[in-house]
């Protein structure tokens, strides 16, 4: 039986970039958390220790904040494309690349009635998201786009039921017509083309925007009977308004918020007073997708 070595890849993680654009006595931010890894004909320095074809991740790092620099403020995705860009065409040895990228947002601090030109504060309602997974083919390059968000914390109070479900020896849970229903969205869309030329022109900053706006109305207008199905909703809106995305994953964690029983007290709680419990919970996933959805690459994670 031999032993050989197999998918493998490295790089530089969480590079903390913040960059100031000075426009007169405004500024404008960008604060972003960019990861690197390579992948690439590699076998030796595992195998022997040989380093010859390795770019130091120290390097990869500093390319981050150099091509930061020199490029202005970019939308993560358009960063991710150009960093992607960069280190497979720039290394013979690199035959791939995947990069993550958060970026955090910030609000302008309202001072005298209007928002002031330097001072923000930082906006904890989601954190924005995007992967570039990158590779060389032939003279080309390849890449898979993936924008999302995560983090966002959602609840409603009511139009939402669960009844009608499956039950056995160790059932307990009763059935409801009216519930709170609350979730941390993790939502990532994947873009249809795979070609860098034809996605320098997305407009990523409205896109993002829209698809977020477009699953929190649907969140809030749609009376679920399930978190599933409203997971499905959410999905099947944004890929009826952005023809260019192929498919969209939700994840949804299960916030519960169960109601008190106050009778030992001699109270009734008419569904107002609930304890929210962090653990354990419920953790619904899923992929909405066109039927005529290109395919993501062989490795591409989670889809």
């Amino acid at each position: 039986m031999a032993i050989v070595l197999g998918e493998n890849r490295y790089g530089k993680a969480e590079n903390r970039v913040f960059r100031i654009t000075r426009q007169g006595d405004t500024h404008e931010i960008l604060d972003l958390n960019v990861s690197v890894q390579l992948m690439g004909d590699f076998t030796e320095t595992h195998l022997t220790g040989d380093n010859a074809k390795v770019l130091p991740t120290d390097t990869q790092k500093n390319t981050v904040f150099a091509l930061s620099h020199k490029l202005g403020p970019l939308e993560p995705e358009a960063f991710g494309i150009a960093l992607a860009r960069h280190f497979i065409g720039t290394q013979q040895y690199v035959s791939g690349a995947e990069i993550r990228i958060e970026q955090y947002p910030w609000q302008r601090i309202v001072s005298k009635g209007k928002p002031h030109p330097r001072a923000f504060r930082r906006d904890g309602s989601h954190v924005r998201t995007a992967t570039v997974r990158a590779s060389r083919e032939g003279a080309s390059l390849r890449a898979w786009v993936t924008s999302g968000l995560e983090k966002l914390v959602v609840l409603k109070t009511g139009d939402s039921a669960f009844k009608g479900y499956l039950r056995d020896a160790f059932t307990t849970l009763k059935e409801t017509d009216d519930r709170i229903m609350a979730t941390e969205v993790t939502a990532c869309w994947r873009w249809s083309t795979c070609d860098p030329s034809k996605l320098d022109g997305v407009d990523w900053a409205t896109s993002h925007r829209t698809a977020m706006d477009t699953m929190l109305a649907v969140y809030a207008d749609h009376y679920s009977l399930s978190l599933q199905q409203t997971l499905f909703a959410m999905g099947e809106a944004v890929l009826k308004q952005q023809d260019a995305i192929a498919a969209v994953r939700l994840s949804l964690p299960n916030k519960h918020h169960f109601v008190v029983d106050l009778s030992p007290f001699g109270q009734r709680n008419a569904n107002e007073v609930h304890i929210a419990a962090d653990r354990p919970y419920g953790f619904i996933e899923a992929v909405v997708q066109r039927d005529d959805a290109p395919p993501p690459p062989a490795t591409w994670p989670n889809w």
